[in-house]
């Protein structure tokens, strides 16, 4: 005896060919993160899609496929990484918060791609620094605190809201020793400054970002050089401010002046200091809560735009140092 399956039908209609071929995509690689989602089968006939499967199962992948159509239609990017996040909002019933990702151009790369945010969380953070003289950008790696910051710097810049951008990092030894490194002083500490140099290369160009730099429109240097200054008209972002000790954070964030704007980014489950000294970025959360001009952003997991397996690693580490901290609770 076979037990009858209630198999549900449906169809969407896309009267224009260029977006079935953007919400299928190359090797029809985005349908299939679909398709395995929700185990179901999409078929391309003609102008209709066709969904089959479970009802629960076909109402999702529907929601997921509309989802990513709007999209198209705002002439958003799509990626993998997009439609991983989709298929994570309709699985937890938020597909409408969607919406919330379709915003404007922060700026345009020199190559002439524009950078937009590509998750609700994103979008908020944009949103915060835009109306915030000071933001923390508090969340895991490949949430895009970094790039995003700087990205508005440039935004600001551009738009003469600034005068100059200033990008700081503290240099913590993690793992290896400064005074064993090759070079002097400022070759041993650029390979901290490392991933801030890219980001601005990436968006502004080589040649743009040299000049920049020369004329002191830009500015990249170690934390401790922000010591005794006071930072009129400038966009500071300071990034990795989990590895600085209070007395820095302090000291960073009584530096800024009039017409300035200041980012804090970091993420405090990868704090490189020793275990006897405390997280100025911690410390801060509980400090300046509820003054107004002062935001904290929280990104989490879900606003990884890395690839897909960054977000994998990041909640196998969350629930095994979940399960070590409740296991001496059940012994107990």
């Amino acid at each position: 005896m076979y037990l009858a399956v209630n198999i549900k039908e449906t169809s969407i209609t896309i009267d224009n060919i260029d977006n079935t071929i953007l919400l299928f995509g190359k090797f029809d690689d985005n349908i299939k993160i679909i398709e395995n989602a929700f185990n179901i089968h999409v078929i391309n006939r003609d102008e209709n899609i066709r969904i089959i499967g479970l009802p629960e199962d076909v109402d999702k992948g529907e929601a997921a496929i509309k989802r990513l159509l709007d999209l198209i239609k705002s002439k958003e990017e799509i990626t993998e990484q997009t439609v991983n996040y989709i298929v994570e909002l309709v699985k937890n019933g938020e597909e409408k918060s969607v919406e919330q990702i379709i915003g404007d151009t922060i700026c345009v790369t020199a190559k002439g791609k524009p950078i937009k945010t590509k998750t609700a969380g994103q979008r908020k953070y944009v949103e915060s620094v835009k109306k915030n003289d000071l933001v923390f950008a508090i969340g895991p790696a490949g949430t895009g605190k970094t790039y995003l910051a700087i990205a508005m710097a440039v935004a600001f810049l551009r738009s003469k809201r600034v005068s100059r951008i200033i990008l700081t990092r503290p240099a913590v030894e993690a793992g290896e020793k400064l005074g064993f490194l090759p070079g002097d002083l400022q070759e041993k500490i650029n390979p901290y400054l490392r991933p801030l140099y890219d980001a601005l290369c990436d968006i502004l160009g080589m040649e743009t970002f040299q000049k920049y730099m020369e004329n002191g429109v830009i500015e990249v240097a170690p934390l401790a050089y922000m010591r005794g200054r006071t930072l009129d008209d400038c966009f500071i972002i300071l990034d990795e401010a989990q590895n600085t000790t209070p007395e820095q954070m302090k000291m960073l964030l009584t530096r800024f002046g009039f017409g300035s704007r200041v980012v804090v980014t970091g993420d405090i489950t990868q704090i490189d200091l020793g275990r006897d000294k405390e997280s100025g970025l911690k410390q801060v959360t509980h400090i300046l809560k509820g003054i107004k001009g002062i935001d904290f952003i929280y990104l989490t997991d879900r606003d990884v735009v890395r690839h897909r397996l960054v977000m994998e690693i990041i909640r196998a580490y969350e629930r095994y140092f979940k399960e070590k901290v409740e296991e001496p609770k059940r012994e107990g």
